[in-house]
């Protein structure tokens, strides 16, 4: 996937201003900034959710259209503040999202046996999911969003206000992913830490702009610091 000149205003505000990079087969890519720097604008154009001012994104070789049906059969998009059912088991959550891009029930059925895999909710995937923890319904969500086997998953700080146990875990299923099938994450986060164990490549996102790009490793060599915190303070000009 290529991104290319991106930009996006709200009324007289930049949300994203001129922003460009590359997402390649078999790597988690991570868009890092503070809040408010534009990393769920970038993911929502990414998705097809909203229209950019200017700018394209270009996805399977140019031979399907951003925003069309076959391209968001090939994508699945987690927003940060996405919500389960709460009225209708984990499984029967499963199922309905499985319905939405598969015809058949085969499909379907193998889509949802991935998702109680990854969902890691053994038993309890049969509960109501209006029962479960934050953490579980977050694990039923980002299950939900793999499941499918999209080629290029877009999630939008998939561990935001979970405890250690549950981000660990999250991470690893998301890394897993990325080996198991070759395909794409790319995933927006504040947690610095976060990103060094789990990011293929970093854009680092200020105000609209990225910064910095690169490894987490030649992130750190390049400007000399021993995190990526250290690295955004420089390059996003506070040191």
């Amino acid at each position: 996937m290529s991104v290319r000149g991106l930009v996006k205003r709200f009324g007289g505000f930049t949300a994203v201003n001129s922003v460009s990079f590359d997402v390649f087969a078999g790597e988690v890519f991570c868009i890092v900034g503070p809040n408010g720097a534009g990393k769920t604008t970038i993911l929502r154009i990414i998705a097809g959710v909203i229209e950019p001012d200017s700018g394209e994104v270009l996805a399977f070789n140019g031979l399907v259209r951003w925003g069309s049906i076959e391209y968001r059969r090939l994508i699945s998009y987690l927003p940060e503040d996405a919500g389960v059912y709460r009225n209708i088991t984990g499984l029967d959550y499963l199922r309905f999202i499985a319905s939405m891009y598969f015809d058949d029930s085969s499909s379907i059925e193998d889509s949802v046996r991935r998702g109680v895999e990854l969902s890691g909710l053994g038993d309890r995937v049969r509960d109501i999911a209006g029962s479960y923890s934050k953490g579980m319904k977050r694990r039923l969500l980002l299950a939900s969003t793999l499941m499918v086997n999209p080629r290029i998953a877009i999630l939008d700080e998939p561990t935001a206000g979970l405890d250690v146990v549950y981000s660990i875990d999250m991470r690893r299923v998301i890394v897993d992913y990325v080996r198991s099938t070759g395909n794409s994450v790319i995933m927006s986060s504040h947690n610095m830490l976060e990103v060094s164990y789990v990011c293929s490549r970093v854009a680092l996102i200020n105000r609209g702009v990225i910064v910095g790009l690169g490894a987490p490793g030649e992130l750190l060599d390049k400007y000399n610091a021993i995190n990526l915190e250290e690295v955004f303070i420089k390059v996003a000009g506070g040191g």
